[in-house]
């Protein structure tokens, strides 16, 4: 069965490598993210082998994508030397600040102009977990997205996929062309040879910015999020000391020490007087604190 005019877009992303070393350290208000390395995410790269595994068997046209700083390019020259035909990335200053409507809102106009037959990426990210942007601009963009997908078989008008489902099971569904498919972390991407390294690293990569979006600025970024983003504090830099408690201790003790904060409780006393011993001796303690009136007795 011919496929002439399919179209693959696969979206690249970046992730926090979750292995040491990394050295994150407070500043002020922000946190530096000096010693972080950014790798890329394990799910588009598997979104990526189903695309070009595609274009092996049916001769598809994989275009990646990518949006962020100039560092992603080393990511598309990665998905170049393993086989994809054109990359493109997207980057404007003022996507700072945005939140999943705001990306998704520029994602579902680059998804209008390049009009792919199939939309690929990876369903999670490896440092923060799901990402609703993907399918927020599927939704924009009236494609049905199908997410967890774990292999695809094309169709005469669309696509199957067998998606992972809830405790482990599977799940068989169709979506026609176009439609958006979000993978999972399955099919290991393949290992491009030397040559093909040599050659990905002259290959063009296509910056976009707004202008060839057509997109306005309050659009996007902090001014286009529907929420904005919280406030939070940084640790103190000089916490409490917390005295260590007594290892001679019984267990509950030195629980109720580390809880107190080190401060360890006062030991009661229980005196048996009369109830004259006992006034004349509140009246002492209170004379002694400077709590009764001058002239009294």
């Amino acid at each position: 069965m011919p496929y002439n005019n399919l179209n693959i877009l696969v979206l690249l992303r970046e992730a926090n490598d979750p292995r040491p070393p990394a050295n994150v350290i407070t500043r002020g208000a922000g946190i530096s993210e000096r010693g972080l390395r950014r790798v890329p995410n394990t799910a588009d790269l598997a979104a990526l082998e189903e695309a070009l595994c595609l274009k092996d068997m049916v001769g598809a046209k994989v275009t990646v994508l990518a949006v962020g700083p100039a560092r992603l390019d080393d990511t598309l020259r990665l998905a170049f030397s393993m086989g994809a035909d054109r990359a493109i990335r997207f980057w404007d200053h003022g996507l700072a600040g945005g939140d999943a409507v705001a990306d998704a809102r520029s994602l579902s106009r680059i998804m209008a102009i390049l009009s792919p037959t199939l939309f690929f990426t990876g369903n999670r990210l490896t440092d923060r977990g799901d990402d609703p942007a993907p399918a927020l601009a599927a939704a924009a963009s009236g494609m049905p997205c199908i997410a967890a997908a774990v292999s695809l078989t094309l169709q005469q008008e669309g696509v199957e996929a067998l998606r992972k489902g809830d405790r482990g099971a599977r799940q068989t569904v169709a979506a026609p062309f176009p439609c958006a498919l979000l993978f999972d972390e399955g099919r290991l991407p393949r290992y491009p040879s030397i040559d093909a390294v040599t050659a990905a690293l002259s290959a063009p990569v296509e910056i976009w910015g707004l202008a060839e979006l057509g997109l306005p600025f309050w659009e996007i970024g902090a001014t286009g999020a529907y929420l904005t983003t919280a406030e939070f504090g940084v640790p103190r830099p000089d916490p409490v000391r917390v005295v260590t408690p007594d290892p001679q201790l019984p267990a509950f003790e030195r629980i109720l020490s580390l809880l107190s904060g080190g401060i360890k409780a006062r030991e009661g006393r229980m005196h048996f007087l009369s109830a004259d011993e006992t006034a004349a001796g509140l009246w002492r303690i209170l004379s002694e604190e400077g709590l009764t009136p001058e002239g009294t007795l």
